[in-house]
């Protein structure tokens, strides 16, 4: 009995202290996704074709190491956990299990996965987690802590938590990429229908495991991406992807609208397609110079060869809102996350994050 009643108190001791650290906004965040959040799962990975754990990524990371991140620098999660007030960036799950000790997991972790997608068989034959299968690392997380903490403790410290999510872009560039069979098999609105639908049944997942409060964030101007702007003979945007991406990002928020008056949740959602294109037509009010091209790759717009060790990387960096052919610099990911955190209305609905974590 006394040994029961000493493992209820260290626990209840251990929350509180995650509960209260020193500056810390919320006791905890978990974070889902893909290579806009991925902070190196991918390494762990051992056959992922799709990794970032090589030059010249992380060439101004602290200590200048590559560590996973798609980026020059850190990403739009890194910036996010730092408004927050975490001292350490979140772990890759990947890094810290299968741990015996679940208490690791207590003050959040990643699990986004480079390459991942809404849809299972999005990049499912290059090494990535899927979301799917994030929700059950995250499942997994969740029954050890429940277990190991007790459940009502637990569902408090769930509560006040942030779950950010950053997904889709992938299920969307793989079906209007040149040759896809997707197009064989959908029409634009029947794909985008089905993505639509299967991220509400995730969010419910998740909202079904302790989440109340959610961090989203919709899909950018893909069509503008230096990738995607290659493939069209013309060099500017490709529309087509464009028009698809606003229309995935009104079921996003047509499915938090309704969470919201179904169930207890409460989100903030980032309009990132609106803030891509605020860059690209008023770079200088952002400091950038350079819109079109990527900072590092090889050929027309370093878009023909990705951000391989034998490619070539520019030096102003901060003036380049696109690092590789597809991913922001950390120039650019650092606007994104001070505005999930402080944004007005004109990209953030219906609050911002910093809103969000008072409620």
């Amino acid at each position: 009995m006394a040994h029961n009643f000493l493992s209820l108190l260290f626990s209840l001791i251990l929350i509180f202290a995650f509960s209260c650290s020193d500056g810390q906004m919320v006791p905890a965040a978990f974070s889902f996704g893909d290579s806009l959040a991925d902070v190196g799962n991918n390494n762990h990975i051992k056959l992922s074709v799709i990794k970032a754990n090589f030059p010249h990524n992380g060439v101004d990371y602290p200590g200048g190491k590559a560590t996973g991140r798609f980026s020059n620098g850190k990403n739009s999660a890194d910036f996010l956990a730092e408004k927050l007030g975490f001292t350490t960036p979140l772990l890759p799950y990947l890094s810290i299990a299968p741990s015996s000790n679940s208490k690791a997991f207590l003050g959040g972790v990643s699990f986004a996965s480079g390459g991942a997608g809404i849809l299972d068989s999005t990049n499912k034959h290059s090494g990535v987690i899927s979301m799917n299968k994030q929700i059950e690392n995250y499942s997994t997380v969740y029954g050890h802590l429940v277990q190991q903490l007790g459940n009502n403790e637990m569902q408090k410290h769930f509560a006040k938590s942030l779950f950010a999510i950053v997904i889709g872009s992938n299920d969307l560039i793989n079906y209007f990429k040149s040759g896809s069979d997707l197009r064989k098999q959908y029409t634009p609105q029947q794909f985008t229908d089905l993505m639509v639908a299967t991220l509400k049944d995730q969010f419910k997942r998740i909202y079904n495991l302790g989440a109340r409060k959610f961090v989203v964030i919709g899909a950018g101007a893909i069509g503008c991406s230096p990738a995607q702007r290659y493939q069209n003979n013309t060099g500017g945007c490709y529309e087509e992807t464009n028009y698809w991406s606003i229309q995935y990002n009104e079921g996003i928020k047509s499915i938090l609208q309704g969470m919201k008056s179904e169930l207890t949740i409460n989100y903030a959602l980032l309009d990132s397609y609106s803030l891509l294109l605020d860059f690209i037509q008023k770079p200088a009010s952002y400091g950038f110079k350079e819109v079109k091209s990527a900072c590092c790759g090889l050929g027309n717009l370093n878009a023909r060869v990705p951000c391989l060790p034998v490619a070539k990387y520019c030096n102003n960096r901060d003036e380049h809102i696109f690092w590789d052919f597809y991913h922001p610099t950390e120039a650019a990911a650092r606007i994104f996350g001070d505005t999930i955190f402080d944004g007005s209305q004109q990209f953030m609905f219906p609050i911002n994050v910093r809103q969000l974590v008072a409620i």
